[in-house]
């Protein structure tokens, strides 16, 4: 697994699961940048040197297709096992769990990502006077990126944390190849993504042609090269963690990014705790049906939920030596007692994602099992019920979960840094994203990737 936060619950385990099973267990942690070639590399040759991996969600493309990985739906019923539950997984991150009908992940961090903002200013009686002076409506949580946008402009250059520097209207993570391109896909999918258009976001699935250069994506992009204006320069070069520090110092009004802020802005040293507000990712009054090749205007806002990220999840080899000893430990750390736990503490990088990790009536979790773990009142309930509506959304942006989809993904992350730096237009960008796009179908066999881009989809 990656030397991470992630990593952190699996040693905790060490003593429980070998006295449950007589197995001995042996923890092997990568860096990030080497944990998929190595686990891939192992399958690929049959070596069977690692017996279960904690795997990212786009993995599943290259791992089942080859037939490298074990579905454990035979394990899942059999009381030799720990008992977890996969209804109560909301929608969502359910849905990543399986690959053409059969389980292979299973259950454990469910990653998607929210809008974080300050409380405090949005409720600001001078700031809600001055900004509506200036734009002519009222300042409130944001749910459309128009609103987004002007908060983020309001905010810019003003003094947000009480030292007398200017600060930020809000924070991203852009440099190349440390995960920016996430920014794009939340914000381009109600740009794309709509009620009657719920699955082309990446590819026909028919033909296997990229979507990425449509009218919602280069309009989305166009908004996120506006986006950067209101942020501090440095962004184009900062990974999620330099981002994270920026807001947790209350140098930014607006961020959108996994669950570990929310739960880092509880920590000590953090100046917004008791500030921070969540909601789900903005939506649109209107989105470009690929289908129809028009675009389709919305009463409400069209809001699209996400499972974007890792949703790091545990897999076993096929080439496993006791791929029983492997559930048992998967299905231990995916147990309810265990994953209230993690999900509370936060620090540890698991994000909430099932039932009993939200409040009611969203779900059937108690408030003082955050309260113990150091949470804000009003912070927690924001959050929880973020995400609830967050993974709870019917519209949802397709996961990629074919063979090379980290390859469409650098393609994809190196052409939006040249868009965000000025030097390629938001057009341009994603015409040549698309380009590289049907040189990696190309490359990896159209009708193999299609067949596997359809089973992703369920389709």
């Amino acid at each position: 697994m990656s030397i991470g936060p992630i990593a952190w619950a699996i040693p905790e385990l060490k003593d429980e699961f070998e006295a449950a099973t007589g197995a001995t267990l042996t923890v092997v942690q990568v860096p990030f940048s080497e944990h998929f070639d190595n686990f891939y590399s192992d399958v690929l040759n049959g070596a069977g040197k690692y017996d279960a991996s904690i795997a990212g969600a786009w993995w599943l493309g290259e791992l089942v297709a080859g037939d490298y990985i074990l579905a454990y739906d035979k394990y899942y019923n059999d009381p030799r096992f720990p008992k977890w539950d996969l209804d109560e997984v909301l929608p969502g991150p359910r849905s990543l769990l399986f690959y053409g009908g059969k389980k292979y992940m299973v259950a454990n961090d469910h990653d998607g990502q929210v809008m974080y903002y300050r409380r405090d200013l949005l409720e600001d009686p001078r700031h809600q006077a001055a900004f509506k002076q200036k734009f002519g409506y009222a300042l409130a949580v944001p749910k459309t990126w128009e609103q987004f946008r002007d908060v983020a402009e309001y905010f810019n250059g003003r003094d947000l944390n009480g030292d007398s520097v200017s600060d930020s209207g809000l924070t991203m993570f852009l440099k190349p190849g440390a995960q920016g391109l996430f920014h794009f896909m939340l914000l381009s999918a109600p740009f794309v993504i709509g009620p009657n258009n719920p699955k082309l976001y990446w590819f026909d699935p028919k033909t296997m042609k990229p979507l990425i250069d449509g009218p919602g994506h280069v309009r989305a992009l166009e908004l996120l090269v506006e986006l950067v204006r209101f942020g501090p320069r440095e962004m184009l070069t900062w990974d999620h963690g330099q981002s994270w520090d920026y807001f947790l110092e209350g140098r930014a009004a607006l961020t959108f990014t996994w669950g570990d802020l929310g739960a880092l802005a509880q920590q000590e040293g953090s100046k917004v705790k008791g500030k921070l507000g969540a909601a789900p990712i903005p939506g649109t009054h209107g989105y470009y049906n690929i289908a129809q090749r028009k675009w389709v205007k919305t009463g409400q806002p069209n809001l699209v939920g996400n499972t974007t990220g890792g949703s790091w999840a545990g897999v076993i080899s096929k080439y496993s030596k006791a791929p029983e000893a492997a559930y048992y430990l998967l299905a231990l750390m995916a147990s309810k007692d265990k994953s209230q736990v993690y999900a509370a503490r936060g620090w540890d990088g698991i994000d909430p994602g099932r039932r009993f990790h939200f409040l009611p009536p969203d779900g059937s979790g108690k408030l003082d099992t955050y309260l113990k773990a150091g949470w804000d009142e009003a912070d927690i309930r924001d959050y929880l019920r973020a995400y609830s509506d967050n993974f709870g959304n019917p519209l949802q942006l397709p996961y990629l979960r074919i063979p090379g989809a980290y390859s469409y993904w650098q393609a994809l992350d190196v052409h939006l840094a040249e868009a965000e730096s000025g030097q390629l237009s938001p057009e341009a960008a994603l015409k040549a994203a698309a380009v590289d796009f049907e040189e990696i179908t190309l490359r990896l066999g159209r009708e193999r990737q299609r067949r596997a881009y359809r089973a992703s989809l369920g389709l």
